[in-house]
């Protein structure tokens, strides 16, 4: 099949800031799938070994594949409502279209994984780890990343609703034109954090956390309150 890769607008030079202050920016995946064979429709298993499938519009949802692992894979349409993916490792995949609500993949690994227009809400991965995840397109409800670690992820064109990132870390992460709302960063850690992409930048929680990231002047007007009321600050006219 012909490589899947949104291209690369990131590097993995520096970007200036505009203030003398540069940022690394994120290594984005480069894949390249294979020829792959048509998934049998006989749906997942704990422990599976899913390798070179190109699996369409298929109906997983409810069903258990706690510690599966999916190797130059391609997912398209598929329903994953209430999926269980617990400890998965997802390496060298696409996954397009996919939807559904509640899945679980806590613990997971994403390593080289492209998630493109995928319409999820409720999605479990807390304690994941993501290296060289680009998220591109869609719309992701409530998004539990908390204590997750994140090291080159890109968040392109996106549209993420209270995404939790409670006591996470994040490492050459970047929003690129997505909307970022009610984020909540308590806890985290921030390394190269790019977040001058996210139009609206809204973080309910944790704006004292943001210290590793880089923002614009116009949303450094926008958290004013926020900060201020971090920091106690009164504002009086």
């Amino acid at each position: 099949m012909a490589r899947q890769s949104a291209g690369g607008t990131g590097s993995t030079g520096d970007t200036g800031t505009g203030t003398g202050a540069q940022v690394k920016a994120a290594r984005r995946p480069g894949i390249r799938l294979p020829a792959l064979a048509e998934y049998d429709g006989g749906g997942l298993e704990p422990d599976g070994d899913y390798d070179g499938l190109d699996v369409r519009d298929a109906d997983l949802a409810g069903q258990d594949g706690a510690g599966a692992r999916f190797m130059d894979c391609a997912l398209t349409g598929c329903a994953l409502d209430g999926t269980s993916l617990p400890s998965a490792r997802l390496l060298d995949s696409v996954l397009t279209g996919v939807r559904g609500v509640g899945t679980d993949l806590s613990g997971a690994t994403l390593r080289d994984v492209e998630l493109l227009d995928a319409r999820l809400g409720g999605t479990q991965l807390h304690g994941a780890v993501l290296e060289r995840v680009l998220i591109r397109g869609g719309k992701i409800d409530f998004l539990n990343l908390r204590r997750a670690r994140l090291k080159d992820v890109v968040f392109e064109g996106c549209v993420l609703v209270e995404p939790d990132f409670g006591g996470a870390r994040l490492e050459r992460v970047e929003f690129v034109d997505c909307a970022l709302k009610e984020a909540d960063f308590s806890a985290a850690v921030l390394v190269d954090v790019d977040l001058r992409g996210a139009e609206p930048l809204g973080i309910a929680r944790g704006v004292d956390r943001l210290s590793g990231a880089v923002i614009s002047p116009a949303q450094l007007l926008d958290l004013a309150p926020v900060l201020a009321a971090e920091l106690g600050v009164r504002v009086v006219a």
